[in-house]
């Protein structure tokens, strides 16, 4: 059947509007931004003080500029925390919200619940439960164990780590919430055959259910990468991303809007990070669309 005039114009409004801003608000500012990362620019003059200076930046960057090194390497270990802990219990309570609990809705909402606040909330919470005077895991522990005081946020020996608890509060539901709809995805059958053949739980989770997960592990995989890679607003609102805080996304805001100015700088940082980003999207797309075509 031939489309009318009407619903032509309103095929190309739902896919032109959508479009128009996916490429005005993410690919021509991704553009500009790499564009920018081959010039020094201190964002206050006009265009025609924009100088073009190559990998200048990139090569700075990596060599002699100090707290580039610890942001990666504070990016990685934000990583392989998310991966190591959040990730496993938030896979731990799908499996177990998975099995119909009594109550199992309640407590879905309960683990979900921190996912729909921003991670500057979420570190105004925990500063309520870190700080050093007032906060209630130091009076917990003066209660139970006599032990004096520590500044959880301050410290730049264990303040890293303090926050990471905080964000993998968040990031847990999250997960959760992602392997529990795939869990509800598996063919049942799959299930019933493993019972057939012998095999308990663990081994029916292990050897059916998990490789059944794989497009749900692809997408757990590149958002726990991104998330890894953008976390910015907890640190940001707990010391501005210094004193042993320092994170790559920290970076690029002190560069670009900070005293410094230096926009050239700042998006060279982010583009590192667009780059890192994007290997792990690449898989998952390629993934996905060879799926797809088998």
């Amino acid at each position: 059947m031939r489309n009318g005039r009407a619903d032509r114009i309103t095929l190309a409004l739902m896919l032109g509007v959508p479009a128009l801003l996916v490429v005005g608000l993410v690919w021509l500012p991704a553009m500009v931004t790499v564009a920018l990362s081959f010039t020094r620019w201190d964002g206050i003059g006009g265009l025609e003080t924009i100088e073009w200076i190559g990998t200048q930046h990139y090569v700075d960057a990596f060599t002699i500029y100090p707290p580039f090194e610890p942001a990666l390497r504070h990016n990685l270990v934000w990583l392989v925390f998310l991966f190591a802990v959040p990730t496993v219990l938030g896979m731990f309570l799908a499996v177990l919200l998975d099995r119909e609990l009594r109550g199992g809705s309640v407590y879905q909402s309960v683990f979900y619940m921190p996912v729909v606040l921003s991670l500057a909330l979420v570190g105004f919470i925990w500063q309520l439960i870190y700080s050093r005077d007032q906060g209630l895991l130091n009076a917990f522990l003066a209660v139970v164990a006599d032990a004096p005081p520590v500044d959880w946020f301050g410290d730049p020996d264990i303040n890293l780590y303090a926050v990471l608890v905080a964000a993998g509060w968040r990031h847990t539901g999250y997960i959760m919430l992602l392997y529990l709809a795939g869990l509800k995805a598996v063919d049942p059958s799959l299930r019933e055959a493993a019972a057939i053949d012998g095999a308990g739980p663990v081994r029916t989770f292990t050897r059916v259910v998990f490789p059944a997960l794989l497009p749900i592990n692809l997408v757990v995989l590149v958002v726990t990468v991104i998330d890894a890679l953008r976390a910015f607003d907890i640190v940001w609102i707990i010391n501005r991303g210094r004193n042993g805080l320092e994170l790559i996304s920290a970076l690029v805001t002190s560069n670009v809007i900070g005293e410094a100015s230096r926009v050239g700088f700042g998006s060279a940082l982010a583009v590192i990070m667009l780059v890192i980003s994007l290997v792990f999207i690449i898989v998952y797309v390629s993934t996905m669309l060879r799926g797809a075509h088998r």
